[in-house]
């Protein structure tokens, strides 16, 4: 491809898209030259995705580029993954379905997890964008410079392991159905529960019960709400975990504004003294002289935000804007938490139900799995990952019987 103007991309994908049944998925691009500027990516895109940017900078698309080693999902912030690449490297897109997980080689030396979560039919795709540039894809016609065969045997015994140790073996469907309601109970911290039911069914750990307990610990302080603590909590008992998560670092504290403004706001409904005009000052005149006022009025204004925590929630608030973060989705969440200060009574707002406290699962639910993941154990509950697999079979099923119809 040749493009004449740097302003705009030309990106190819293959002509299928990676088949789901296959596992794990891999290709390489040889920069042959990396052109005027070296603007290149290299990656995945949903067959729907406009071809003329390249590939991470639309939506449904994955890409690293080669100008500053930026990986791109579905935006145009990119965020630090790998070193640049230019003329003569060999960079690799593997996509482990498996675990719906990307990550990327230069090379030959695997660069780590660049994507995770991703969706089946994607396409491998390369972008170029300014004149000159030059790439050859290999789909495995010729030698790859990683040993994609050394990483597939290695995923082979892994999954070989949990085969001979899966309880299926004994094809003991009264068996199976156990593990699979003890293991919801664990992941989501029911230590009692999961005691009580081990004990009926003769089922082991696999989680050791302190650390269940340290798990519900901080899930309890997330769904009640305290989320500053909570964030606490799992900095003293885990002490890397959110060093190493900044996005779900992130969630977290917006949350927490969030639950601020939550504070703020309860029991007071639509009154002259909202949180919106004590940021702006009006009604606060300290040398007012006093005036009577009737007894309903003095309720109404012991019911007010207190002026500390307005400063405390505007200082966190900047603190927050402070932050640099170049995920799209994050921005946006934290742009509506702003919102809800603009209303007189947050929570009969069109933005009200950010305050609900239904709010907070789906960020304990997160927090869950990344503790989990941190300890080497799944970050979803075996009934998931069961509807998971049936859902990929049940894909790959129905791909096959359109395939023997035609």
């Amino acid at each position: 491809a040749v493009v004449s103007n740097a302003e705009y991309g030309a990106s190819v994908r293959a002509t299928h898209p990676i088949p789901a049944a296959c596992g794990i998925y891999y290709f390489e691009v040889k920069i042959i030259s990396k052109g005027r500027d070296g603007y290149m990516g290299i990656g995945l895109a949903d067959g729907n995705v406009n071809m003329n940017r390249l590939p991470g900078w639309e939506k449904d698309s994955y890409g690293y580029h080669g100008d500053d080693g930026n990986s791109f999902c579905s935006s145009g912030n990119g965020k630090k993954y790998g070193p640049q690449f230019t003329t003569g490297d060999v960079i690799g897109c593997c996509v482990n379905m498996i675990n719906m997980s990307v990550f990327y080689t230069k090379n030959g030396v695997n660069l780590g997890i660049a994507f995770e979560n991703v969706p089946l039919n994607l396409y491998p795709t390369v972008g170029l964008q300014s004149p000159g540039e030059i790439a050859d894809a290999n789909f495995g016609d010729r030698p790859f410079v990683f040993d994609i065969e050394g990483y597939m045997l290695e995923w082979k015994t892994k999954l070989q392991r949990q085969i001979e140790t899966h309880p299926s073996r004994s094809n003991d469907m009264d068996s199976v159905l156990k593990k699979i309601v003890f293991g919801y109970m664990v992941h989501h911290g029911y230590c009692g529960a999961a005691e009580n039911f081990a004990k009926a069914t003769n089922l082991y750990f696999f989680e050791d019960i302190p650390s269940i307990q340290n798990r519900q610990k901080v899930q309890k302080l997330v769904m009640s709400g305290e989320i500053g603590l909570a964030i606490s909590v799992t900095r003293d008992l885990y002490p890397s975990l959110l060093g190493n998560k900044p996005e779900l670092l992130f969630k977290l504290q917006i949350r927490h504004f969030i639950e601020m403004i939550n504070k703020l706001s309860e029991g007071s409904g639509p009154h002259p003294y909202s949180i919106a005009r004590l940021m702006n000052g009006d009604d606060m005149d300290v040398d007012q002289k006093p005036v009577a006022i009737s007894a309903e009025e003095k309720e109404e204004q012991q019911q007010q935000p207190s002026r500390q925590a307005l400063e405390q929630l505007l200082l966190f608030g900047r603190e927050l804007a402070s932050q640099n973060t170049h995920d799209e989705t994050l921005k946006k969440q934290l742009q509506e938490a702003f919102s809800l200060l603009a209303y007189r009574d947050p929570k009969q707002s069109p933005i009200g139900y950010l305050l609900n406290s239904n709010q907070r699962e789906q960020l304990c639910a997160d927090l869950n799995s990344a503790i989990l993941e941190s300890h080497g154990l799944p970050r979803q509950p075996p009934p998931y990952i069961a509807v998971r697999i049936a859902g990929v079979m049940c894909h790959v099923q129905n791909k096959l019987m359109v395939c023997i119809a035609a």
